[in-house]
């Protein structure tokens, strides 16, 4: 099958050398490429700024903001049988992007921000038949809850759920414990473990 990935955080310029950006580190959607291809599948994964090596047998592309992230994902997505929104893109940027950089002064510094766009809606009405679409849903309370909101809202086959406020699992960890939600009503809980092992397990649950 051909499976769509994307991984890591987005980054939005705020000037030449400063930028809104999240603790995304790619580690889960590396992990989940790198799943994937070890069992045969196409893979192309898309990545926000991070510092993995690109995993063996994947076709990577690397972008920076959610606009190109947005492009590279939608000029792929109809030629997916899987897409997995693994990234952590950014809900806002700055309205404004200064071509030189910001001087300190003594006053405080009001930055205005505008909206980016909801990529994973954006696939949701546009998927097709017999596609399957996955998003991601860290959250830092009313964790199924959210995730079950996001399900149903952005038209997605499954969401994987994750805390992100605790420090032992979820960004920039090596670790991860995960609810799985289906649009059919399934709900699958994996236990704290390694992301090479969380990974290997969400990909053979979404292709079963």
């Amino acid at each position: 099958m051909k499976l769509l990935i994307s991984a890591g955080p987005t980054l939005e310029k705020i000037d030449p050398v400063r930028f809104i950006s999240n603790r995304s580190s790619g580690k889960m959607g590396y992990a989940l490429a790198e799943a994937a291809a070890k069992i045969g599948h196409e893979v192309f994964l898309v990545s926000g700024p991070v510092s993995l090596p690109a995993p063996a047998g994947v076709e990577t592309v690397r972008v920076e903001s959610a606009t190109e992230m947005s492009s590279e994902i939608k000029s792929r997505f109809h030629d997916a049988d899987v897409t997995i929104m693994a990234a952590a893109v950014a809900d806002y940027r700055p309205v404004a992007v200064a071509e030189g950089k910001i001087k300190k002064t003594a006053g405080n510094l009001l930055l205005e921000l505008e909206r980016t766009e909801d990529i994973l809606a954006s696939l949701g009405s546009m998927k097709k038949p017999g596609q399957i679409l996955v998003g991601f849903a860290a959250e830092t309370s009313d964790l199924i809850k959210n995730a079950k909101d996001k399900l149903s809202r952005k038209n997605l086959d499954w969401i994987v759920a994750n805390d992100v406020g605790r420090s032992d699992r979820g960004f920039a960890s090596d670790s991860n414990a995960v609810t799985i939600l289906s649009q059919s009503g399934q709900k699958i809980e994996l236990p704290l473990s390694g992301k090479r092992e969380i990974a290997a397990k969400i990909i053979s649950i979404i292709l079963a």
